[in-house]
């Protein structure tokens, strides 16, 4: 009988997960995936969002401004990826200029101190590379980017160390509630637990239907990205948007954590939660539109294009609550800016199992940190490919990637079988080459570690058989 299960183990699941985990509880994360972090985790902007960016009484609204102060602290605890850049909301005219006033009326009533409404010459001075016809912007100076798949990884690892079970490839089929406690079917087992805790996002609503709850539904949106080498990182040092629209912040420019160029995302509204396709003709608009911001990125150097699926509930804000099914608590339609908010919901979501009757008795033994995967390589290492010695023996030559670091990320409580699992902890097949040249040789160190034939490690997991419809990256590095 466990105390909470959570079924999800996206961002939002794993960040409850890791706060649950402080205290003496018996906890169980539930992910139909292989691997945590699989769905709007990993493909989505990466931006830690300023206070302004949802609207003022909304849960958006509290949770994003919440969120966004504790990201100092988590860097320093979890060592996933995180800093500060600031952002700029830039406008061109004076019906742009109306929108960003009301952006930054709206974040001083939710009670942020970090925004000014800047003007040309400053905003040059920030941006040397922006649009000579920018009027005028919103600087947002606690805007900052992360890396949200190792955020989610690192937020998982940590709730494993501190006695939190994860359930990887456990596919949850029935819901039958009991007289104080649940029954979750899955494909693998019946899991009994007194609290259930609905982090399932883009399946949220059908998680939901198991109890008899029909209060909402979900909407997939699909965002497509580009993705542009890291000598074109330099065109941005903060998060550049333009103004919003109704489905979103718009089209941004932005430096990723790593310093790569990333463009993107588009909204629209698919019927497959599946569908992660790119096409060319949506890329073509939103390059168009993005050079509105930047204009002189080279999409020549594109290396690989996405997209990601988010969850967008039918109230319009986010759904943190206990059901009218007691015990049952959905936390739903968490899309942008989820990833932002997302420490500030599980917060929030111990709050309330605490108020339904849930005791919560601090572990003395807690241990909030955990050691970085990625090894900084300084100017003086001397790796080598096919060094005998693992901690400088390089296996990824982009991203100089270590056989030691590989090691590492399989020795940390999930279970890893796919090459993708591995590029999102190390970065390895990240770089220029997409994997041509590594993707053999981690295959090879993950068929050795696990104990299986290297044939039987796949590139997405149990994903793999599904096929990705992707733009043809030669046709997108001769778009204008």
């Amino acid at each position: 009988m466990y105390d909470v299960s959570i079924i999800g183990a996206g961002v939002v699941g794993s960040a409850i997960a890791r706060e649950l985990s402080k205290y003496n509880l018996n906890i169980c994360l539930i992910e139909k995936e292989d691997d945590v972090t699989t769905g709007a985790s990993k493909a989505n902007s990466g931006i830690v969002h300023g206070g302004y960016a949802a609207k003022y009484g909304t849960l958006k609204g509290e949770l994003c401004a919440k969120g966004n102060s504790m990201y100092k602290e988590l860097e320093e605890q979890l060592n996933f990826g995180y800093k500060n850049t600031g952002a700029l909301v830039i406008g061109f005219d004076e019906k742009d200029e109306k929108t960003i006033k009301g952006l930054y009326d709206n974040g001083i009533k939710i009670g942020c101190d970090d925004l000014e409404i800047i003007y040309k010459d400053r905003i040059k001075d920030i941006e040397p590379h922006i649009n000579d016809k920018v009027k005028v912007a919103l600087y947002a100076k606690s805007v900052g980017v992360t890396s949200p798949y190792e955020f989610t990884i690192a937020l998982a690892e940590n709730a494993i160390e501190n006695g939190v079970e994860l359930k990887l490839e456990t596919v949850v089929q029935h819901i039958e509630k009991k007289e104080g406690y649940f029954i979750i079917k899955t494909n693998r087992e019946d899991i009994e637990s007194k609290y259930v805790i609905n982090a399932a996002g883009l399946y949220s609503d059908k998680v939901a239907n198991m109890v008899g709850l029909n209060d909402f539904t979900i909407v997939p949106r699909r965002g497509q990205y580009l993705l542009m080498g890291k000598d074109q990182g330099h065109l941005a040092k903060t998060v550049i948007f333009q103004v919003p629209t109704e489905k979103g912040k718009g089209i941004l420019v932005t430096t990723t954590y790593h310093g790569n160029l990333m463009i993107g995302p588009n909204a629209e509204e698919v019927d497959d939660v599946m569908d992660v396709a790119t096409d060319i003709e949506t890329l073509e608009r939103v390059l168009e539109t993005a050079r509105m911001s930047i204009p002189d990125f080279e999409v020549k150097r594109t290396l690989t294009t996405f997209s990601g699926i988010r969850a967008i509930s039918s109230t319009g804000d986010f759904i943190i609550e206990e059901s009218k099914v007691k015990g049952f608590i959905n936390v739903a339609g968490i899309d942008s800016p989820g990833l932002t908010s997302s420490p500030a919901i599980a917060k929030l979501v111990a709050s309330i199992l605490k108020d339904s009757g849930l005791s919560l008795k601090e572990k003395e033994n807690f241990n909030p940190y955990r050691k970085p995967i990625i090894i900084e390589k300084h100017r003086d290492f001397d790796g080598k490919i096919d060094d005998e010695n693992p901690e400088k023996n390089i296996i990824c030559r982009c991203e100089k990637v270590t056989e030691s670091e590989i090691i590492d990320a399989m020795n940390r409580g999930i279970k890893i079988k796919s090459t993708d699992a591995i590029k999102r902890r190390t970065r390895a097949g990240m770089g220029q080459c997409q994997g041509n040249f590594c993707q053999k040789r981690v295959k090879s160190i993950i068929a050795r570690e696990i104990g299986i034939p290297m044939e039987e490690v796949t590139v997405r997991g149990s994903s793999s058989e599904i096929k990705v419809e992707r733009a043809d990256i030669n046709l997108v590095r001769k778009l204008k």
